[in-house]
This record gives structure tokens, C-alpha cells and sequence, in this order.
């Protein structure tokens, strides 16, 4: 049975994760904005907007981090096997982005934005897996023990 103190560890690295995954999220964004939306509207005739729906993208972002920090404190445990870590980058990662994608196909003149998006989606969760291991190696978050 998992106690109160399991507890409290998986929410600081879901809240840490989250928090360093909204700040990525936000950066590229405005990156993507200012140097690929431009060129994609110009080239393809898109219409890029900061529509309220950014938020709900930055919130999905956000929550998606908060649930990789405690999958990630889960799966790592005390062992320190880079394949295992690199993994749960990789998975959260590409289902994430993989979705962006699929739903890029729809969109052929999007494709290629979407296919960004998807190595955005790996780049984020890595940053959030660096955190976690600076976090962990500083000793603000313990790894969870069976």
C-alpha cells in the first residue's frame, strides 16, 4: 500500500514536471509562432491565430507533465538504467506527438508543422526528465521505492 509520504513525493514530481513542461511548452511556442507560423501562412495560405485555445493547449501540455513526472518517478525507482529513462521520454513523447501528427495527415499542408510539433512533444518531455533527474539528484524528489 502506497502511504502519505509515496504521496507527497509523486506530487512534487508531478507538480515539477508540469511546471518545467508548461515553461518549455510556452517557449517553443512563442517560437513556433514567431518563426514557422509566419512561413507556413505565407507558403500555404493558413491561418495561425492565438485564439483562447491556446490555453487549453497549455493546460493539456501542463497536465500531460504532471503525469509523465509521477510515471517517470514510478518506472525509474532506484535503479539508474538510462534505457529505462530515455523510455518513458520516448513513450510519453511520441504519443503525444504521434497524435499531432495523425492528425496532421488530415491537413497536408500542415504535415510538415505537425511533424515539428511531434519532435517538440520529445524535446518537452526531455526537459521535463532533466528536471526530474536534477530534482532527484539534489534530493527534493526521491525516487519511489518498492
Amino acid at each position: 500500500m502506497v502511504d502519505s509520504a509515496e504521496r507527497i513525493e509523486s506530487l512534487k514530481a508531478g507538480t515539477l514536471a508540469a511546471l518545467s513542461i508548461f515553461l518549455a511548452y510556452c517557449i517553443t511556442s512563442l517560437g513556433n509562432y514567431l518563426l514557422l507560423a509566419k512561413e507556413f501562412q505565407a507558403l500555404h495560405g493558413l491561418q495561425v491565430t492565438t485564439e483562447p485555445t491556446e490555453l487549453l493547449r497549455i493546460a493539456i501540455a501542463t497536465l500531460s507533465g504532471f503525469l509523465f513526472g509521477i510515471t517517470y518517478r514510478y518506472v525509474i525507482r532506484d535503479d539508474r538504467n538510462s534505457h529505462l529513462n530515455a523510455g518513458a521520454v520516448l513513450a510519453f513523447g511520441l504519443v503525444r506527438g504521434l497524435a499531432q501528427v495523425e492528425i496532421g495527415l488530415n491537413f497536408p499542408d500542415a504535415l510538415l508543422y505537425a511533424a515539428v510539433l511531434g519532435v517538440e512533444s520529445i524535446l518537452l518531455f526531455a526537459c521535463a526528465r532533466l528536471t526530474l533527474d536534477w530534482a532527484i539528484g539534489l534530493g527534493w524528489v526521491k525516487t519511489f521505492n518498492s
